[in-house]
This record gives structure tokens, sequence and C-alpha cells, in this order.
């Protein structure tokens, strides 16, 4: 029997269109898989979480350990073998931080050059004593400032000024202070820019092949794998800093909010320089030396294990404009100082502005093949 086919009522309007929302609910499914599947990926790469949480935590021990709070280190200093040799002993023997021992000139001057002494005591036949001594070694000045007072002293030499001294050990103005905050910014920018090994891998084994024949967009997949480094970050910062806390009894003085944001914006623009910094290489060789050229400057510059403030003047404005520097100085004014977080806005403007444009570019030149 033929089906009756009813006519259309005048001013009915046909089915409508699909819209845009199933097709906006899709990308963001497609978003969360992609990052739920990196979180899965890290997790079962024990290297991962090596690198990650556990290196910077023993790198923080370590070093936390070298620089703790200690009684002074006994100088060690070479006399060299000369007619004012025994006098020499004998006007440093009541100095116990002073450990001398007597050498011949050339071994004296050879060992000093290697390290293992930190002065040589030359007495000449005048009766004076002569100093070879590094100024560029810390260790060296302090020991040529301590065998002369000690010198001088035993001599009978009278100060006219009386003076005293304190010492300062107090929390926060110790060098585990400083290396903490330095550490964590540290790790994040290398953890963003290892996110380029991840894509030049995904490149090799051919699975960023794949998404070519999907509808997934190059900025959306890239997006996600950014993302998937924030949990990651919230977590380095929380552990640094407990770690701190705990162990070195440090102190927080400013917002753990203005912490974490601070380490949000950082971690961003790391990642993102990371995606630049791979978007096309077809190499894991090719992408770590272009990572290495972008990460070791940041090391030498930026201030993690000491003050950038002792580069020359002219290159001060240079440092100040790199990623790594902006985040140490903004994670060690609010930890450190207090600062609030109005008081960064320069330095996340340099975050920002790194990750905006790293990102827009790879985004640009990204290439799946």
């Amino acid at each position: 029997m033929a089906t009756e086919i009813q006519p259309a009522v005048r001013g009915t309007a046909p089915n409508p269109a699909p819209t845009a929302a199933p097709r906006r609910n899709a990308r963001w499914t497609a978003f969360r898989q992609l990052v739920k599947t990196r979180f899965t990926e890290m997790w079962r790469e024990p290297e991962v979480i090596f690198w990650v949480f556990v290196f910077p935590l023993l790198l923080a021990v370590g070093l936390g350990v070298a620089f703790r709070q200690k009684p002074g280190e006994m100088s060690s200093v070479a006399i060299a073998s000369g007619p004012q040799t025994q006098r020499a002993v004998e006007l440093l023997r009541s100095t116990p931080a002073i450990h001398a021992d007597v050498l011949p000139q050339a071994q004296a001057v050879d060992r000093f050059r290697l390290g293992k002494y930190a002065l040589v005591i030359e007495p000449q036949a005048d009766g004076r004593f002569e100093y070879l001594y590094d100024p560029a070694r810390p260790e060296s000045v302090l020991a040529r400032a301590q065998v002369d007072d000690a010198l001088q002293s035993a001599a009978g030499r009278k100060n006219p000024v009386q003076t005293s001294a304190r010492i300062s050990s107090e929390p926060g103005s110790r060098y585990i202070d400083f290396l903490i905050p330095g550490l964590i910014g540290m790790n994040l920018e290398n953890t963003g820019l290892w996110l380029g090994f991840v894509l030049v891998e995904m490149r090799q084994r051919k699975l960023l092949k794949r998404f070519v024949a999907t509808p997934m967009r190059r900025g959306d997949f890239l997006l996600a794998v950014l993302s998937s480094r924030l949990l990651l970050m919230l977590v380095t910062v929380l552990l640094l800093l407990g770690f701190g806390v705990l162990f070195f009894h440090m102190r927080v003085m400013g917002s753990w909010a203005a912490i974490l944001l601070i380490g949000i914006i950082g971690s961003l623009s790391a990642g993102a320089l990371g995606l630049l910094t791979s978007c096309r290489a077809q190499k894991i060789e090719t992408a770590s030396g272009i990572i290495n050229l972008v990460m070791l400057p940041m090391w030498v510059f930026s201030g993690v294990f000491f003050s950038y403030e002792r580069f020359p003047a002219v290159i001060q404005p240079a440092i100040k404009a790199l990623p790594l520097t902006a985040l140490n100085d903004a994670f060690r004014s609010v930890v450190l100082e207090g600062a609030p977080l109005s008081a960064q806005g320069m330095r996340l403007l340099v975050l920002v502005l790194w990750g905006g444009v790293s990102f827009v570019l790879a985004a640009k030149w990204f290439r799946w093949t």
C-alpha cells in the first residue's frame, strides 16, 4: 500500500540544522582525553617521576647539606721552605683555624695551583712574608686574611679600634633559602622544555600522523599537551617548598596562592617554549640540541645557584628579559620577602610574552609529520 505523503504546511520550519554545541562538546571531550592520555603515559615512565620529583629533592638535599650552618672550616696553607720558615710556623701555632704544612717551594706552588692549599706563605730573607693567593677563590682570600691577622697579632700588633662580630644564620638569609625558589623555577622551566621530547618522540613513532585524519586542531592538541604539565607544576611547587619548610625550616613569607599562580604562569610559559623548540624537529638529537641551546644559558645567567648580579651591568637587561630570571625573581620576591602579587607585574608580563608568542608560533609552524 502506498504511503500517503502529507503536504508541507505553510509557515512551518524545516528540521533545524545541527548546532555548534555538539561540535564544541566533542572538541573538549577530545581535549580531556588527550590530557588524560598524557598523564597515563607519564606515570608509566619511571624516569619521568625521577627527573620531575626525585632529582630536585636530591639536589636540594645535597646543596642544603653542603651549605648548612656549621662551624668555620680550617684554612689549609703551605709554608715554603726558607730561612724564616720556622718563625712562620711558631707564629701560626697558636691559631687553631689555620693548618700549615711546610713544603719545598715548587711543591707548595704546585699544590696551591691544584687547589689543595688555599694560600702559600713564602718567607723572605729580610723577615718579610709574601703571600701567594688567588683573589678569585673565596677560600684563598679568607686564608690570606686569617694568616695575615694571625702573624701580625703573634708578632705583637695592637688593634687601635675595638670591634666585635655577630653571626647571622636566621631562616631567610641562608643559602638554602635562596636556593629552593631557584630550584623550583629551574625544574618548572626544564619540565616545560622537555615537552619538546614528547612531541618529537610521538612524531618519530608516527603517532602524530594519525591525527591528520581527525578533526583535531593543531592548537587544541598543543594546548592539551601543555595543560598536562599543570598538575606536575602544582606537585613540584608544593613538594620542594614543603621540603624546605620541614627539613630546612624555611619561612614562606608571602601568599601560597600567589606562589601557585606564579607557578602556573611560569609552567605554561616554559611549556609553550618547549613546544616551539620541537614543533618541526624530526629527530630526538635535533630537539635535544635546540632545547639545550635554550636551556643552558638560562641555567648559567638566570640566578638558579648564585645571584646574576655578579655579571656585568651591561648585560643585566638581557638577563632580566629571560623567562627563568623573571620566574626565579618572582618566586624569591614572594617567598623570601613576602611581596604581593601586584608587585610582580613586570616579571609576569615577561613570562606571558614568552609563553604567548611561543605558543602562537608553535601552533603556526607545527607539523604532524
